[in-house]
């Protein structure tokens, strides 16, 4: 291992543990309720959940817990409870399901990540990484993406088989 390698595994490190340096632009998550298994989504529109709850109330238990995970990364206000939402319930669901990390599967993100040296778009879909850093265009790799391997760990959906 090269002297460069070693700067960026201790800089992946250093980001990884600053998680307020990443803002998600974008996510696509499977997650797996109590009941059935769900697709959330954020985009410049806000989020979206394919659950039931979701469609009645545009909020539901499954978000909830993606913002608990995620706060330090979002950059938007939690969305507000809604009329008729089971307040209660849906708050004690999404503390366990916070809990629970092996119900969220990452399928894809965008992210912008504050280095030491700038901002850098990191992007992930099923296995597959991209960076519009200089290290990531050399290496294949870069402190950004490890970076964001160690905060998403146990997470990250395998590569899709060809």
């Amino acid at each position: 291992m090269d002297y460069g390698m070693i700067s960026q595994i201790e800089k992946a490190r250093l980001y990884a543990d600053e998680p307020e340096r990443v803002t998600f632009k974008a996510l696509t998550v499977t997650f797996k309720g109590d009941n059935s298994t769900y697709t959330i989504t954020l985009n410049e529109s806000g989020w979206h959940c394919t659950c039931p709850g979701f469609q009645s109330h545009h909020i539901c238990p499954h978000i909830m817990a993606m913002e608990r995970v995620f706060k330090p990364m979002l950059k938007i206000p939690p969305l507000p409870y809604a009329p008729g939402q089971n307040v209660v319930s849906d708050v004690e669901k999404a503390v366990r399901y916070a809990d629970e990390r092996d119900r969220i599967l990452v399928e894809s993100f965008n992210v912008t990540l504050r280095g030491n040296n700038g901002d850098h778009a990191v992007s992930y879909d099923r296995g597959a990484w991209h960076c519009d850093s200089n290290s990531f265009r050399l290496r294949g790799v870069s402190s950004h993406t490890m970076a964001m391997e160690r905060i998403l760990k146990g997470m990250l959906a395998e590569p899709q088989k060809v």
